[in-house]
């Protein structure tokens, strides 16, 4: 098989056995074969028109900015461009594609209303810069989706400003270290995390200058409370855990915890990553949490991933807050004012004010859903991922089998034992079928995990379409059909690549092939 300059296959390999001819283009059907942009020329080109330079005005006039070698872009036609980038989306999974059963993610569907408020001239076309007295409309829409996230969470502050779950989780811990240095309490000096924690838990606290200590776990998969007691004292500032946690099982001693935290004078911090799980029907400030990261591409549904941009708002009791960040909104005497200057808030998470398009589309999200709609949301995400559990338990070991999961159902590798199949395997052969895997090997507490989280947006019918695939893979592993397995996918456009080397060693540079030596005539 010939390879291209960066290493691979110029077209996808065939499935072991298949028979199927190999195509003479690389393209599979209509799954386009597409090299990178670099690889398809046009050095000597550029893609648009540009008029000659006017009499009078040429390079002399740049000065020292004037370019002195190639720029090193491709040129591309309009239409060159635009085929290169559909026909790579073609190569990726999609919400719009099919259901992404990523645990702990939340993948759910970004409705076509939400993009379009977005896109209002009155939201899109605004700078933050602008006088205050020109956004007046911007600024009313941030204090109301404000005032909704302090009504479905119970708590009487909200930081608005975060740009995502972490940077969230990084304002909440930073107000827990100011109020703690304004009572003069510096020998706090230690956060305690669960160990099925999500990974940026330990590492913000870290961040922020604190140690992280462990808390145990029970064998039912929740917060072990006499390992907690047994560690809280005055050297713990925080307690962060996750509700629903991780493992997809609702804390069911989560006041206790509360109660112990609070009265060894420490904070209780809750990742909010699982918040739609419970959205109008629990209130986390009812339950005793002093802060809580809400982001807003899990519960209420603006996109999600890709580095950005993202919103991460942060709700706080009343003892944190007086430390919020600013910049925040309040209702001045002519409208709406932006608070600048606090001598309380232990600072400033961004620039500005947030990201307007993720709050747009999430107070449209909430004013369709109403209510009694953001609860049917938690309750049906509740009812689907226990609809997966109870079919797939018939040919997967559930991790925590007594009793309902809650937004995710979690599985681990006890089914596979003797099958020659790992997890990686499975998830693996999945995408042979047209899906995204599930989440693997996290929580790490639970042996080659599987965690499958579908969210409320997904069908009756897609579910069982997901669950049949799955009930017939793990026939096919159990039966001893290992090559399936160990060698998928076949037929994606990529086949199982090195990811621990990709990872350790990536190439994030293209440099061209080195021209072929031509023999003298």
């Amino acid at each position: 098989m010939s390879m291209l300059s960066t290493g691979r296959p110029t077209r996808p390999e065939t499935a072991v056995g298949a028979g199927d001819p190999a195509t003479l283009t690389g393209a599979r059907g209509l799954l386009q074969q597409e090299p990178l942009i670099f690889e398809l020329g046009g050095w000597d080109k550029t893609g648009v028109d540009l008029p000659p330079v006017p009499d009078g005005l040429g390079a002399d006039d740049l000065g020292d900015l004037v370019r002195s070698e190639p720029i090193g872009l491709p040129g591309l036609s309009e239409p060159e461009a635009v085929r290169h980038y559909v026909r790579l989306s073609q190569q990726n999974h999609a919400i719009d594609l099919a259901l992404y059963p990523l645990g702990s993610c939340t993948m759910k569907h970004n409705p076509r209303l939400n993009e379009k408020l977005a896109r209002l001239p009155g939201f899109s076309d605004i700078h933050p810069l602008q006088p205050v007295s020109t956004v007046q409309g911007a600024l009313q829409l941030i204090d109301e989706l404000a005032h909704w996230l302090k009504t479905l969470t119970g708590l009487p502050a909200v930081a608005m400003t975060p740009k995502a779950g972490a940077h969230g989780e990084l304002c909440g811990i930073l107000a827990i270290q100011a109020a703690h240095r304004a009572k003069g309490d510096a020998a706090r000096t230690t956060v305690l995390v669960p160990t099925s924690a999500h990974g940026t838990n330990p590492a913000t606290a870290a961040f922020v200058g604190y140690q992280v200590q462990e808390i145990a776990q029970t064998a039912d998969g929740r917060v072990d409370l006499a390992d907690l007691e047994a560690k809280l004292g005055p050297h713990v500032a925080a307690i962060m855990v996750t509700n629903p946690n991780t493992c997809g099982l609702f804390e069911r001693d989560i006041r206790e915890i509360a109660r112990l935290t609070h009265a060894a004078g420490a904070f209780f911090y809750c990742d909010g990553a699982n918040f739609n799980a419970i959205v109008g029907r629990v209130r986390p400030g009812d339950l005793g949490v002093d802060a809580m990261h809400i982001n807003l591409h899990k519960t209420f549904s603006t996109p999600h991933g890709g580095g950005g941009p993202g919103a991460g708002p942060v709700v706080l009791s009343q003892a944190l807050a007086p430390f919020a960040p600013i910049p925040y909104v309040v209702h001045g005497v002519d409208g709406f004012e932006l608070v600048e200057a606090d001598a309380r808030a232990f600072g400033r998470m961004s620039a500005f004010n947030g990201q307007m398009g993720m709050f747009v589309r999430a107070y449209a999200y909430m004013l369709s859903h109403g209510a009694d709609g953001l609860r049917q949301v938690a309750e049906d995400a509740v009812l689907n991922a226990n609809y997966v559990k109870a079919r797939l338990s018939t040919v997967m070991t559930p991790a925590f089998p007594d009793g309902p999961c809650m937004h995710e159902a979690l599985f681990d590798d006890r089914w596979l034992e003797g099958t020659g199949v790992t997890t990686l395997d499975f998830a693996k052969a999945m995408i042979d079928e047209g899906f995204h895997p599930m989440t693997m090997y996290f929580p790490l507490v639970v042996h080659g995990a599987m965690l499958i989280e579908p969210t409320e947006t997904e069908s009756k019918a897609e579910l069982d379409r997901f669950c049949d695939m799955v009930i017939a893979l793990a026939a096919a592993a159990r039966a001893g059909d290992a090559a399936r397995f160990t060698g998928a996918p076949y037929h994606a456009p990529r086949r199982r690549l090195d990811e621990t080397q990709a990872a350790r060693r990536p190439r994030l540079k293209w440099t061209p092939p080195a021209p072929e030596a031509v023999a003298a005539e």
